[in-house]
């Protein structure tokens, strides 16, 4: 029985372009061209932090980061970098009696912005607050520390083959991708992600008749 659900942030809750788009325009390089060169990092299975490496070898991203903040030019997340079926999806799940949360791989920063936003969540956690990234299992040991029953009781739903889908169904739990994002649209077929999903859904709508039919 399904008592609990936890959803990855980028490209499942988060429509990640205005960051993507904020760090092209930080190094210098045309979105365009940024996007492109993250969309053949993707396609190859690597660390989207990569991209950077062919702009500027030996790119620190925390780095810049912390200079981005400096300047004035930090992350920013408000209702507008929400995917539409965001809110209800977490509201429709709640009211349907399931322990809703969010852990993903980003920054303490994010996750301050992240609450200000007042989504009907249970918990918020970020990579950034934990000091421990995904895929690492020591990362999914910490969802399941912060779900109510546990890993088998629990769906974690997001968008990458790698991070979301394998990780979390070797860590014990049930999983969910979505077909959202570069990585959820290539690999919502790929031959790992029908071995290790449950369900693949094409929109956060979907997860309260699946996991929580009335």
């Amino acid at each position: 029985m399904v008592t609990a659900v936890v959803f990855d942030v980028g490209e499942t809750l988060l429509d990640d372009s205005r960051e993507w788009g904020a760090w092209a325009d930080w190094i210098g390089v045309s979105r365009h061209v940024f996007s492109t060169v993250l969309g053949a990092v993707t396609a190859a299975g690597r660390d989207n932090a990569e991209t950077f490496q062919y702009f500027r070898p030996g790119f620190d991203v925390a780095r810049e980061r912390q200079l981005r903040e400096e300047a004035g030019r930090g992350e920013q997340i408000d209702d507008s970098d929400l995917y539409p079926d965001a809110r209800p999806a977490l509201a429709q799940l709640r009211e349907r009696g399931l322990w809703v949360g969010i852990a993903g791989n980003q920054t303490a920063r994010a996750a301050e912005l992240l609450r200000a936003l007042d989504l009907p969540v249970d918990k918020i956690a970020t990579s950034g607050e934990w000091g421990v990234a995904k895929p690492s299992l020591d990362f999914f040991a910490r969802v399941a520390d912060m779900v109510p029953d546990g890993p088998g009781e629990t769906v974690y739903v997001g968008d990458h083959r790698d991070n979301d889908v394998v990780a979390a169904k070797a860590a014990g739990f049930r999983t969910a991708l979505i077909r959202r994002g570069p990585w959820g649209y290539l690999w919502a077929d790929d031959p790992l992600v029908r071995r290790d999903a449950d369900w693949v859904i094409n929109s956060l709508d979907d997860l309260a008749d699946l996991l929580a039919p009335r």
